[in-house]
């Protein structure tokens, strides 16, 4: 069987090559564009097929050097900390509180659903956690974080696991938000609250006025922001693993987590005056880049075969996901955020952004709103909660889960 090695750099080309197929993709089918399924997914995953036939047929197979994974991993998940600003979250008022508040409940048992279930299934609990919420609120930039970690922590294919549970919960979030949100709407004879849309525009968002044109400068400005988290992340990391214990367990923090933390404490601090300050464009710009490229490298570096083992059980974990998924949006998100319009939109997207990505959710909302009218109120309130403050909340929560042992 031919071996096919690549340095990093040529794997970061090919991971580029692969991300525009999958863009390109995207755009020609409609089921791919329909669940809004992330182009580095199809591309990916295409590529990794592509690899599995190859080394079925003992023909070829590859031997890809993955060097500049994690570092364009960690300047992804430190740009969510430098979107952290606490003025925003502000802004979001007592709807936003509440919304994170529910959505920190749906981490919590999401991971306990999947790491009980698996248990009774006599798996390993990690699967659990694999098929919990690091990939269905996670997605797929934590997923592929946290799938070394997990294979480090006993868990074998943890990475191959996670990427497929994502995909498994994109897909399926995308499936059951519109009727989730319509069956609210329906069984209610809910309709758009008129006196709340005078301050936005008709796409539901609030009138911003025009900013400058980015620069060179601003993107290394959040370049620099991002590497000098990213360094005293792993000081912090290793501190906290030297003198901090959960039940005689070294407390393992992420280093992206211990970077996301400097990031936060940045734009806070330093980072609210012009000077110091950085725009958030760019951020989200440099922040795409980074997840997009880690992603795609992530899944063309795939061992599909390494799924058999534990397909079954898997998948029984991903579907009483869904199952509560659907509950928790229906009865609990649904009741907690008022019962009115606002609630059942919010609802749909929350099975978009709980089992996917906040993509998915404004994808969910889009297709209930175009039908029933206007949900200003839900545009301004999951993006701020399922862009960056779930994802810090998150990862937390998975670290504390990560030290149970079971």
């Amino acid at each position: 069987m031919f071996t096919i090695q690549t340095d990093m750099m040529q794997t970061v080309a090919i991971a580029i090559i692969v991300l525009f197929v999958g863009k390109y993709l995207r755009g020609k089918v409609a089921f791919f564009e329909r669940f809004c399924i992330p182009a580095p997914v199809i591309g990916g995953f295409l590529f990794a097929i592509i690899h599995l036939l190859l080394k079925v047929g003992n023909i070829a197979t590859f031997e890809m050097d993955e060097t500049l994974k994690n570092p364009f991993m960690m300047v992804f998940f430190t740009t969510i900390g430098l979107g952290a600003n606490l003025e925003t979250l502000k802004k979001g008022g007592k709807g936003f509180i509440i919304f994170t508040l529910i959505s920190t409940a749906l981490v919590v048992f999401q991971n306990t659903i999947g790491m009980g279930l698996s248990k009774l299934l006599g798996q390993n609990s990690l699967l659990g956690l694999a098929c919990g919420s690091i990939t269905m609120v996670g997605g797929h930039g934590t997923a592929g974080a946290w799938g070394p970690t997990l294979e480090e922590m006993g868990l074998q294919s943890g990475e191959v696991i996670a990427l497929a549970a994502a995909t498994f919960g994109v897909i399926m979030g995308s499936l059951i938000g519109g009727p989730v949100g319509s069956a609210l709407i329906r069984r209610y004879n809910l309709t758009p609250d008129e006196s709340s849309l005078q301050h936005f525009d008709e796409a539901g968002n609030i009138e911003v006025a025009p900013k400058d044109e980015l620069t060179a400068y601003d993107f290394l400005k959040v370049l620099g922001v991002v590497f000098v988290s990213i360094g005293l992340g792993v000081i912090l990391k290793k501190f906290l693993a030297d003198h901090v214990s959960i039940a005689g367990t070294p407390l393992n923090l992420p280093e992206y987590v211990a970077a996301m933390i400097f990031a936060a404490i940045y734009i806070n601090t330093l980072g609210r005056g012009k000077t110091f300050g950085v725009d958030l464009r760019a951020n989200s710009i440099v922040g795409d880049v980074g997840l997009n490229v880690f992603l795609v490298i992530a899944l063309i570096s795939l061992d599909l075969m390494q799924l058999k083992a534990v397909a079954g059980p898997m998948l029984i974990v991903l579907f009483a996901q869904t199952v509560f998924m659907i509950i928790f949006t229906y009865l609990v998100t649904f009741t907690i955020m008022g019962k009115n319009y606002d609630a059942a939109v919010l609802a749909g997207g929350m099975c978009g952004f709980g089992m996917g990505a906040t993509y998915n959710a404004l994808a969910n909302m889009d297709s209930i709103t175009e039908k029933y009218g206007p949900a200003p109120k839900a545009y301004f309130i999951l993006p701020m909660v399922g862009a960056f403050a779930i994802d810090i909340i998150n990862v937390l929560i998975i670290t504390g889960f990560a030290q149970i042992k079971f």
